[in-house]
Order: C-alpha cells, then structure tokens, then sequence
C-alpha cells in the first residue's frame, strides 16, 4: 500500500514540495504519495488530523503554520525546540513528532556548494524566526564564531541569550559590522522578497567568501547583487536550502537521504 504524506499551508499552490518528493522517491525507489494541502486559516488542526486518521504518515508545514504546528505535537526535537517553529510532521503509534529541517537544509545547501563551516567565521543578517531556525545545526558543525547582525540590537541579543547555554554568540547592527570580515554571510532577512537592499559595508566579505540568501527567485536577490559587488567571491539563493530541508524531510520519514544536487538541478531549469 502506497504511503501518504503532504504539505500544508495558506497559501499552498507555488509549492514545490510535491515536485521534490517525486523525484526524491523516484531516485530512492520509494513507494509513496505526496500532496499539498490547503488548510483553512483557523482550520489547521482539524486538516492535519483528518490526513492522519485517514492513513497520512507525515507532513511538512509551511506558512502561516508552523507554530501551530509546534502546539500540535506531542513530543518535538531538541532543534524544534530551539527553532519554535515545526517544519516537518512525524506520525507513529507514539503519536506526534515534530523536528525542523531548515537548518540542516541550509547546512547541506552550503556544504553542496563547496563551503566548510568548520572554523570559520559565519554571520547571519536578521533575528526573526528563520534564523533561530538554522541556529543549532550551524553550531554543530563547530564554526570559529556565529555573529547575528539585525537592524535592532535587541532581537540580536535576545538570540544571543536564547543560545547562552550552548554557546557563545555575537550580536550586534548592521551599522557595527564596519571593519569585521566572514567567510559565510547568511541573509536570513526578507529584504529580497521586498525588492529592498541591506546597508552592508566594504570589507565584509573575506577572501573567498560566500553569500547566501535564504530566498530564492527566478532572478538574483537584491543581496546576492549586492554582495558579488562588495567582493563575495560566490552567491547563491535559497531553492538548494528548499531542496535539502525536503531531503531531511524525507529521510525523518523513509530512512534513506535523497541526493540533493540532481533535484536541485532539476527545479533550476524548469521555467
């Protein structure tokens, strides 16, 4: 019997999960049905608990759901946990999982890329949720140091003291980046979706720099314009993050980890 799974959002119909799953079963030789679901804005719960008491096996979770989707379930992951936020939904005779992939997304997307973490110096521009989200699997791949930037000093810190009892990080403003240099720069802002820019310095990228934005487009985000100008030697969007988020996604799941890079490929030439 064919295994069901989904994802659920308001607004639902741009989603690529389906598209990626497919071809994340196909590669793998799984057995399995993905759909996406539109949930009524004050109806998440009763949507997820119908899919799952007719034989749904998991889910993702997507905009505007994922802290109900945190409320929903019965145990979460230490990164759910940490995140606030859940992406992805685990049902078992134990009830209700719920784990967040958007770090180890990004972690894979960057290491796809070519990039080490290890040692070096990471900043992430913005404090709101999506950073929170990637926080703890950056960590764990033992940078030299983690600076979160944002507009406010105060939701930096807040970050910072949130993360106090796993590790030292650095917070500060745009405007106190002057004269610091990284060698991975994360936009984790939604400037790009705005069309608006950041007040970046000169300087701030080191020698063979990268410079990712967690967006993703048709076009280049403002950011990436930006950076590759200021001297990042490589840019890239958010579409690989997507793509790795759903490959973790689909492992919690199956137990086999998809390959990230033929996907990716795959998603960047469709028009």
């Amino acid at each position: 019997m064919t295994d069901r799974y989904a994802v659920i959002g308001n607004p639902i119909s741009h989603t690529k999960s389906p598209l990626i799953h497919a071809a994340f079963a196909r590669q793998c030789g799984q057995d399995i049905s993905y759909e996406a679901l539109l949930a009524p804005l004050d109806g998440f719960r009763e949507t997820v608990m119908a899919f799952r008491n007719a034989g749904g096996r998991g889910m993702n979770v997507t905009v505007p759901f994922k802290i109900e989707a945190m409320a929903l379930a019965d145990k979460l992951t230490p990164r759910a946990q940490l995140a606030q936020a859940v992406n992805t939904l685990i049902f078992d005779e134990t009830g209700i999982t719920g784990d967040n992939t958007d770090g180890i997304g990004l972690v894979r997307d960057i290491q796809r890329l070519g990039f080490d973490f290890t040692s070096k110096r990471i900043l992430i521009l913005g404090a709101g949720g999506a950073t929170r989200g990637v926080i703890l699997p950056i960590l764990e791949e033992k940078p030299a140091n983690l600076t979160i930037a944002n507009r406010t000093f105060a939701k930096a810190e807040a970050l910072k003291t949130q993360f106090a009892g796993i590790t030292t990080i650095n917070a500060t403003t745009y405007e106190l980046l002057s004269g610091q240099q990284f060698d991975i720069v994360i936009n984790a802002t939604s400037t790009g979706l705005h069309g608006e820019h950041l007040p970046l310095p000169e300087h701030l990228f080191a020698p063979g720099a990268l410079a990712y934005d967690m967006a993703y487009g048709k076009e280049e985000t403002p950011f990436q314009i930006d950076a590759r100008k200021l001297g990042a030697t490589q840019t890239a969007d958010g579409l690989g993050m997507l793509v790795g988020q759903a490959a973790e996604s689909f492992h919690l799941w199956r137990g086999v980890r998809p390959e990230i890079a033929p996907v990716f490929s795959m998603l960047r030439l469709k028009p």
